[in-house]
């Protein structure tokens, strides 16, 4: 694995304060000196956060995860808030399952000189776009769903949602009949600003009438529903000068669907990024050095990010760059590795990372900073293609 710095900046003990027991509990189950003694631990932390769901307390909520003082703290905590999401909860023998379907939209436009194109991300074909999942058993084979109509953004999943959305579970048979009605779902729309395509992130949110137990989320892979599912939407949204290309992933509980989402979002978006600037350095000034560096990074939600460089000795100059995000979820050595296997697959020879956490910005010109091959010669190598 990939040893990277991490720029991300974790809140102060004084601001974690008001929720100094649960993280005490959840450092206590890093460290418990057997699994017997974790797990223990891990129902008090599970135990306390789905109370935090069932009275609908989403401030709390949110500030236990925006207070966590570290990624161990958080990436513990995230856990556990998808075992409470995922507890079954109903009357009788039957219980909801709300559930999210991550989107990975690539839109631009085919000509720069036409106006400025919307998505409106409102879906007026959603009972087709039902039928597709029921016909090919999206969920588990069960046919008793409703879909919102509407594409929301990520933060309509997020954590400050979470309680309300979860509170859709108590609705029994109404959560099915009043989707449509429910707040938080409105739509986001995709501004297409830029004739080169940009990666946006949507997700369609339904709700599923099963047996207590019944896990319809279990797979993970896009079945035969994919396709004429990418093709439905892809009609529905088309536009003149528009070029759209959307890539369903499997539905997921909304924790889970949040954060599979965003890793597709990031890895096409680097996808995209690499083939065009790869292509471009290897027609004008040959074959590109790679720098993978940490930077802090103040305009981002975590205060930090993962940066690609590419540059060439024949070209020292110039260099083009990629903004990786870090999400509070991720491992920053987890996502480098992804960016290294990416380059590695585009036949990038030289790929290096560099040590430490470094600036945001160049002292000298103020931009973004991008490390040039010239001053990779004190990192070593990482992978090496014949």
């Amino acid at each position: 694995m990939t040893t990277i710095g991490d720029p991300r900046i974790w809140p102060s003990a004084t601001t974690a304060e008001p929720c100094a027991a649960l993280y005490r509990r959840v450092a206590q189950s890093l460290g418990a000196a057997t699994s017997a003694e974790a797990e223990g631990h891990d129902a008090a932390v599970e135990s306390q956060l789905r109370s935090l769901l069932a009275n609908r307390d989403s401030g709390t909520l949110v500030q236990v995860f925006d207070s966590a003082p570290s990624s161990a703290i958080y990436r513990h905590l995230w856990r556990a808030l998808v075992r409470a999401e995922s507890a079954h909860r109903g009357v009788g023998t039957l219980a909801v399952t709300v559930f999210a379907l991550p989107l990975v939209i690539v839109a631009g436009r085919e000509n720069g000189d036409e106006p400025l194109a919307t998505l409106p991300c409102i879906v007026h074909n959603v009972s087709e776009i039902a039928d597709v999942l029921r016909e090919h058993g999206a969920l588990a084979g069960n046919e008793s769903f409703a879909l919102a109509n509407t594409l929301v953004a990520a933060e309509a999943i997020d954590i400050g949602h979470l309680a309300s959305i979860d509170a859709w579970r108590d609705l029994g048979d109404d959560s099915i009949a009043r989707m449509r009605e429910l707040p938080g779902l409105s739509p986001a729309p995709i501004a297409i600003e830029a004739r080169d395509p940009r990666v946006h992130l949507r997700f369609i949110v339904g709700a599923a009438m099963a047996a207590q137990g019944a896990d319809l989320v279990a797979d993970s892979s896009v079945g035969r529903w994919g396709m004429p599912l990418t093709q439905l939407l892809g009609r529905a949204f088309a536009q003149e000068n528009v070029t759209l290309l959307i890539l369903p992933l499997a539905p997921k509980r909304p924790c889970v669907a949040l954060q599979l989402g965003r890793a597709a979002q990031r890895e096409v978006s680097a996808q995209l990024f690499a083939s065009n600037a790869i292509r471009k350095m290897r027609a004008s000034v040959g074959e590109p050095a790679a720098a993978i560096s940490a930077h802090r990074a103040a305009d981002t939600v975590t205060g930090g990010e993962l940066r690609v460089s590419l540059s060439s000795p024949f070209d020292p100059g110039q260099a083009e760059g990629f903004r990786c995000p870090l999400y509070r979820t991720d491992q920053p050595s987890v996502v480098a590795d992804m960016l290294a296997t990416l380059l590695r697959d585009c036949r990038v020879a030289d790929v290096r990372v560099l040590p430490g956490v470094h600036a945001d910005r160049d002292p000298a010109t103020g931009s973004h900073l991008l490390f040039k091959v010239e001053a990779l010669d004190d990192a070593p190598p990482i992978t090496t293609i014949q």
